[in-house]
């Protein structure tokens, strides 16, 4: 079992033609993701890498059967593409765009909070990596060949961490059953809790590793679910252990700007919560191994 995609999601690209969205198109392709075309307004009818392409999300659920979306549309466009995805039905979209104004990721958290729960889309990002369930399929621009399939999920705001974890811990020979880049922005879809209530139920995840940085409380929050509802072990690395106060570090959301939203706070509270932390990013794979030894 995985999270959120597998090898049968159908997979749509919005702003699919471009430079960017063929570029990753066709990675997801090589993976093995059932991509079954994508969106370009005034160029439907068209094909494009060998797949249809469609003027609307609409058309693409009605005419391919889309549940899934990855938004590849400059930072101006891209709620309102995200939008239309969830009005079309899509159950999963990631968006990738970085640079989506704030005000605008407002809207479509507004937006997405008219749905009924169990009908609303999920979203993870903006500015992420997307979603990977290795040896199944990929909805994201991360290098899949790092990725081997086994028992760890990892949820993650920095893309670049969560591919070094997951090379780190395949030179250890373990495993990643689903990983999920939530994005770095001040305004996301989804938050570190979203995504583990999703990895407590999964059967084939047996650990958790969370990646998060300085700025908000989601981390904590996090380590608050972990303690009161999961059966699994969390690990976390929190980056950021010497960024200045009020500095922005990397993430737009990545700043500093009330008490205890430091690394040094988030991780004095997670080991409180009975969370394990990885001191240095060079220890994440090492770090989960010791835990997966335990179990």
């Amino acid at each position: 079992m995985t999270i959120f995609i597998n090898e049968h999601t159908r997979i749509i690209i919005q702003g699919f033609t471009g430079r960017i969205g063929t570029f990753h198109a066709q990675e997801m392709i090589n993976y093995g993701a059932k991509v079954v075309g994508g969106i370009t307004p005034g160029k439907g009818g068209q094909t494009h890498l060998g797949l249809p392409v469609f003027n609307t999300v609409k058309e693409a659920v009605d005419q391919a059967g889309a549940e899934a979306s990855i938004v590849f549309v400059p930072p101006a466009f891209a709620a309102d593409s995200i939008m239309e995805a969830a009005d079309a039905g899509i159950k999963y979209c990631v968006s990738i765009t970085d640079g989506i104004p704030t005000q605008d990721m407002m809207t479509v958290k507004n937006f997405l909070r008219l749905f009924p729960k169990q009908e609303r889309m999920v979203l993870t990002g903006p500015n992420c990596a997307g979603t990977i369930s290795p040896e199944r399929s990929m909805l994201g621009i991360m290098p899949g060949h790092i990725y081997t399939r086994g028992i760890v999920g990892i949820v993650a705001r920095s893309g670049t961490l969560s591919y070094e974890a997951a090379d780190q811990m395949r030179h250890l020979n373990i495993g990643i059953s689903t990983s999920v880049g939530i994005g770095g922005d001040p305004i996301i879809g989804s938050s570190h809790r979203d995504v583990l209530e999703k990895l407590e139920e999964d059967p084939e995840t047996k650990i958790a590793l969370m990646i998060g940085e300085i700025g908000g409380p989601m981390e904590v929050e996090a380590g608050i679910f972990a303690k009161e509802n999961m059966s699994k072990p969390l690990v976390a690395y929190i980056a950021g252990l010497t960024a200045p106060p009020g500095r922005r570090m990397g993430h737009a959301g990545a700043i500093i700007s009330s008490a205890g939203e430091s690394a040094a706070e988030k991780v004095e509270r997670l080991k409180e919560l009975g969370v394990t932390i990885c001191p240095t990013p060079s220890l994440m794979g090492e770090t989960v191994a010791k835990v997966l030894a335990r179990l």
